[in-house]
């Protein structure tokens, strides 16, 4: 294990142990019903789980299916619980809670949310603010992309404080891990940024921030130029791809430009963006122009597209 990997590995433990320790804390207080921790995940489980069987309790929490089995005997037993089959699969029983099941889950939530507001009340809103989105990226990071749902997702076009400074970021780190880009390359986004704050008229410009739990995911921006506009800084998380979220966010950015009386939209990117450029040709962008740029990478070709409305 080289030195880099062991470190990062060293700060993953640190903080499980840390976090084990914040979970106890909430634990002992559900310790107080008459049911374990493991009891209240099942139920938890089955209350959030649409049509879910004890085949599909025993997958998501990786438990054991003879004490499964005993559990739900017992909530069976309490009057938490009652089951109907499957009008498609005669073998299958979904599992449902009753109305006494589900009030005592309100009980437990109401009790576990109070719990949680007494541990973040002595917090600024701005920790509160980020413990919220460093949680909501731990999950993001850890979870399959294709359980991200496009819903989730929230754009805006209103520029707040910090939203310029993230977005150049997020352009240095992303270029720079999946195309070799140097700082440069951030440096020439932070001077688009720059240019495009001192000149900005929301009537006629615009920046989309698409935003999951409050973390900026993606975005795309309009500028004026007369009867001309063009489309800048489209970008997605890594994570977020393949959700439609690119599609969406083009199709607001041509939507606006329509609106706005706009005669043509153009662009610059270069040749190394594929799918980029497959999403723009899709819309009608031709290509009007290549220039050779070394400004950012060797053997960098950039293009100009097009589009007219």
């Amino acid at each position: 294990m080289n030195k880099k990997l062991k470190d990062r590995v060293s700060i993953i433990r640190s903080f499980n142990r840390y976090y084990t320790n914040i979970l106890g804390l909430l634990d002992q207080h559900l310790l107080e019903s008459d049911l374990s921790l493991s009891e209240v995940r099942v139920l938890h489980e089955i209350e959030k789980t649409e049509q879910c069987t004890s085949k599909m309790l025993v997958d998501i929490l990786c438990i054991d299916a003879g004490y499964l089995s005993r559990i739900l005997k017992k909530f069976y037993k309490m009057g938490l619980l009652t089951k109907e089959k499957s009008t498609e699969d005669g073998r299958a029983q979904y599992l449902y809670l009753t109305l006494e099941g589900k009030e005592k889950m309100d009980e437990l939530n109401n009790s576990s949310d109070e719990q949680i507001v007494q541990i973040i009340k002595p917090l600024t809103e701005i920790d509160k603010n980020c413990l919220v989105q460093n949680m909501t990226s731990i999950e993001t990071i850890l979870t399959d992309s294709a359980n991200i749902k496009l819903e989730d997702i929230t754009i805006r076009t209103d520029i707040r404080p910090g939203d310029i400074g993230y977005i150049t970021y997020m352009h240095g780190w992303i270029y720079g891990e999946e195309y070799g880009y140097s700082t440069a390359f951030e440096g020439y986004v932070a001077e688009s940024f720059q240019k495009f704050l001192l000149n900005y008229n929301p009537d006629n410009d615009r920046l989309w921030c698409a935003e999951h739990n409050g973390n900026i995911i993606g975005c795309i921006g309009i500028v004026d130029h007369g009867e001309r506009a063009q489309l800048r800084w489209f970008l997605i998380n890594p994570h977020y791809r393949r959700i439609g979220l690119g599609k969406k966010l083009l199709q607001e950015l041509l939507d606006f430009a329509e609106m706005k009386n706009y005669r043509s939209i153009y662009l610059d990117t270069t040749s190394d963006l594929d799918k980029a450029i497959s999403m723009y040709t899709r819309v009608g962008f031709i290509k009007k122009l290549e220039t050779a740029n070394n400004s950012w990478r060797e053997d960098l070709t950039e293009l100009e597209f097009e589009m007219k409305l």
